[in-house]
């Protein structure tokens, strides 16, 4: 099923996501390193580093999920638009997280600790909802031409035989 957000027949959203979980992961790392330098002014490098990371990875997630809504208004199967509103809430959570986040870390002294719990709660969330991203592409065939989401047909030996096809009781 081709999405309506896309580009010479290419998706858009999932071009645009990586940019926010690279980042987001990346600010994460920087906290690791903060946390393990002890007050070095190296830590304080790479605080700042990982503090605009973040930032970046708020704008990108929002520029990313303008095609992704456009995308989830074009479908129609109903456990399809189910998964991609999960997919979508998720991802407007991991969001509003990563605002408070950024928050904590721009107050004086900044919370970093709880700023770091977030951020792997984040990722965590991330992880989940990449999860169900998945799903809907490589099982639901969300964004690849010539699919239609359940279209794995009885009589289709190779779409009965496939791993994901056994995996969900269609053989």
């Amino acid at each position: 099923m081709q999405t309506p957000a896309s580009i010479r027949r290419h998706p858009i959203h999932p071009m645009l996501i990586t940019i926010p979980v690279g980042l987001w992961i990346f600010s994460f790392v920087s906290d690791l390193v903060v946390y393990f330098s002890e007050g070095s002014d190296a830590g304080v490098l790479w605080f700042m580093i990982g503090y605009w990371t973040m930032a970046g990875g708020i704008v990108g997630a929002l520029l990313a999920a303008v095609p992704g809504f456009v995308d989830l208004l074009s479908l129609t199967h109903r456990r399809v638009r189910a998964l991609a509103t999960t997919h979508m809430s998720i991802n407007l959570a991991v969001v509003v997280l990563y605002a408070i986040n950024l928050w904590l870390r721009s107050i004086e002294p900044p919370d970093f600790l709880a700023g770091m719990g977030l951020s792997a709660v984040g990722l965590v969330m991330l992880s989940i909802s990449g999860w169900i991203g998945g799903e809907m592409v490589h099982v639901h065939g969300v964004g690849v031409i010539g699919r239609v989401p359940g279209d794995i047909v009885e009589n289709d030996e190779l779409a009965r035989t496939h791993p994901s096809a056994t995996r969900l009781g269609r053989s």
